[in-house]
């Protein structure tokens, strides 16, 4: 169906809709339920940045991890009641580049998808990485190359995905009910710990063990503020339950309870596990090399409880990868539609799931089991700072797409829903700031962040070629949807 047959379509069969209509949402079923909804809201705010990248965070910041969590869950929170509520404007399956395509034209579109792709695809890569990581835990896994297990992870993953999106929901929500069922096990044994004082290696757990090591910021402020760009992917994917709207069948009803449920969850499970780890270990005991959690459950003496943490948090990088698949599919379509992809990027399965943009992504991942292959050690490290940077860019563009759509409310274009970002204009303007300072703290890291920050204008040169090359169809496209009468340039 075009662009053109399918607005005229929507406009006869429900007048209120918007006129803006996104022709990537065509061919959808609706077989997202709410339990699906919900439990991929908590798999979005809970990944492989709390479970793996925590220890590293601990060993190098200590206790002020938990002030990095606390400010960044407030702008991420900020962030995803933004996508809420120009969700409830309009739902779809393109998300925020269907925002960006109507608030800012073609070129915010562009530039919104093709960095959420890079996001996903480098965070992609961080979870195979991750998952092969977490394998080698088992000793009767040592032997086997990292690169391949990494490969068996992404073979498994994108077969899930490419079977139905009702499989995908099944898969996200027991994985959703595995991560916060073990986290709140791991709270209960670290409270237990705490209550009765018993010994972890020559240590009493307490509040004590914060002060002997040198306090909340034992080595400074610096320390806390270079890892923000890390804590901040760690939220990556809170957003991705704006791209479900798309595939439910009550969007207006189940996206605003899945949201407000955001902010609790950041403050019990990455704040609340963060402030228990420092109370059952001193912050140097934890590495970058393991999940803090395994750390401590290794540590206490717990037959096999060390193992089953492992499995879990294994489970959450699978989740994430499992949840960068689905959402990638879905914005490559919506951009297809409209020239800025490729082609087959727009392909729909007969299940009703967009297969090509999800293989694009696989692809992209498939480079990751090459970099698993030459630098093992070095993998995780170096594609989170480039995630960071997707995710950076992303947030970005919501809150300006929001801002736009305020701005456009405040002139009487259109009507904002009841469920809305408090605080705006101020909100927006505070959390893009807040993102940018995020960037430049990335220079002030002398390893991944810099080299990250030197390879920006790499990425900047790779969007204005690829849009130039794709500038054509684009034009074309619109044209045929808007009718050749207006004569308006993307340029």
């Amino acid at each position: 169906m075009s662009q053109q047959a399918f607005r005229q379509d929507t406009e006869q069969q429900h007048p209120s809709v918007p006129t803006h209509v996104d022709a990537g949402d065509v061919g959808y079923s609706k077989s997202l339920k709410p339990r699906h909804v919900s439990m991929i809201a908590i798999g979005g705010a809970i990944g492989t940045g709390l479970f793996l990248g925590a220890g590293g965070r601990l060993a190098s910041a200590g206790p002020s991890l938990a002030v990095a969590y606390t400010v960044c869950g407030v702008f991420a929170f900020l962030v995803v009641r933004a996508l809420g509520e120009l969700v409830l404007h309009r739902p779809s399956s393109g998300a925020f580049v269907s925002y960006a395509r109507e608030f800012m034209g073609e070129k915010g579109a562009f530039v919104a998808g093709w960095m959420y792709v890079l996001n996903w695809a480098t965070t992609g890569i961080a979870d195979i990485t991750a998952v092969a990581t977490y394998t080698h835990f088992w000793h009767m896994f040592t032997t086997t190359p990292q690169w391949v297990i990494a490969l068996i992870a992404l073979a498994v993953v994108l077969a899930v995905n490419l079977i139905s999106v009702k499989i995908f929901g099944e898969m996200e929500f027991w994985f959703a009910i595995v991560k916060v069922g073990a986290l709140l096990l791991f709270m209960c044994i670290g409270i237990y710990l705490l209550a009765t004082r018993q010994p972890i290696d020559d240590h009493i757990p307490g509040p004590s063990l914060i002060t002997e090591g040198g306090g909340i910021f034992p080595h400074g402020m610096l320390p806390m503020l270079l890892i923000v760009q890390g804590v901040v992917f760690a939220y990556a994917g809170v957003e991705m339950v704006g791209v479900t709207a798309g595939e439910t069948s009550n969007p207006e009803k189940l996206i605003p309870k899945a949201i407000n449920s955001i902010m609790w969850r950041v403050a019990l499970f990455y704040v609340g596990s963060v402030i228990l780890l420092v109370m059952l270990m001193p912050s140097g005991a934890y590495s970058a090399s393991e999940s803090p959690f395994v750390t401590v459950l290794s540590h206490v003496g717990i037959p096999g409880g060390d193992g089953v943490m492992n499995l879990v948090v294994m489970t959450a990088a699978l989740s994430s990868l499992n949840s960068g698949l689905y959402s990638t599919g879905r914005i490559l379509r919506s951009m297809a539609m409209a020239g800025s992809a490729p082609k087959f990027t727009a392909a729909m399965s007969r299940t009703q799931v967009p297969y090509g943009g999800i293989l694009l992504t696989t692809s992209i991942c498939v480079l990751g089991v090459g970099l698993n292959y030459v630098v093992p050690g070095q993998a995780f490290e170096i594609v989170l700072n480039f995630a960071a940077i997707g995710v950076l860019s992303t947030w970005s563009m919501i809150m300006i797409c929001h801002l736009l759509f305020w701005r456009k409310a405040k002139a009487g274009l259109a009507t904002r829903p009841g469920y809305r970002l408090p605080g705006s204009p101020y909100t927006e303007i505070v959390t893009i700031l807040f993102l940018v300072g995020v960037l430049v703290l990335m220079w002030f890291d002398e390893g991944p962040g810099r080299i990250t920050i030197l390879a920006l204008p790499l990425v900047v040169v790779g969007l204005i070629v690829g849009w130039f090359c794709v500038r054509s169809r684009v034009e074309a496209i619109r044209k045929a949807a808007v009718g050749t009468e207006d004569g308006s340039d993307t340029d």
